[in-house]
C-alpha cells in the first residue's frame, strides 16, 4: 500500500499565495500519475491538477487556470501544489493521490491511496 501526506495548508488573505507539498511513501512518486483535488464542506471532491508521468500537466478547474502549478521532485519524492493570486473560493481541505490506470483524469473513482488532507483557508 501506498501512503501520501499532505502539508503546507494555512489561512492566508485573498490574493495571498500558498505552497503545498504531497510525499509519498510505499511506491516511487515519479513513476505515476498523481493528481490534486479539493472539497469544500457539503461540496464534492473536484479534481484540480495532475501530473503525468512525463512531468506534463493538465488542469481541471477554470478558475485556478494562470494562478496554480503542479510539480514534482523525484529526489524527494514529492509533489507540489504552487497556488498564488489565492481567492476565497479556493478555500477547501487539498488532497493528492494516485491515479489507478496510469493516467491523468479529474475524476476522485480514479485514484487511490488518498492522503489526509490539508486545509487552506482564504479569508480577510
Amino acid at each position: 500500500q501506498a501512503q501520501f501526506r499532505e502539508s503546507g495548508g494555512g489561512l492566508v488573505r485573498p490574493g495571498g499565495s500558498l505552497r503545498l507539498s504531497c510525499t509519498l511513501s510505499g511506491f516511487t512518486l515519479q513513476y505515476y500519475y498523481i493528481g490534486w483535488f479539493r472539497q469544500a464542506p457539503g461540496k464534492e471532491r473536484e479534481g484540480v491538477l495532475c501530473i503525468e508521468n512525463s512531468g506534463g500537466s493538465i488542469n481541471y478547474v477554470d478558475s485556478e487556470k494562470g494562478r496554480f502549478t503542479i510539480s514534482r521532485d523525484g529526489a524527494k519524492n514529492t509533489v507540489y501544489l504552487q497556488m498564488n493570486s489565492l481567492k476565497p473560493e479556493d478555500t477547501a481541505v487539498y488532497y493528492c493521490a494516485m491515479n489507478r490506470f496510469g493516467r491523468c483524469s479529474g475524476e476522485p473513482s480514479d485514484f487511490h491511496y488518498w492522503g489526509q488532507g490539508t486545509q487552506v483557508t482564504v479569508s480577510s
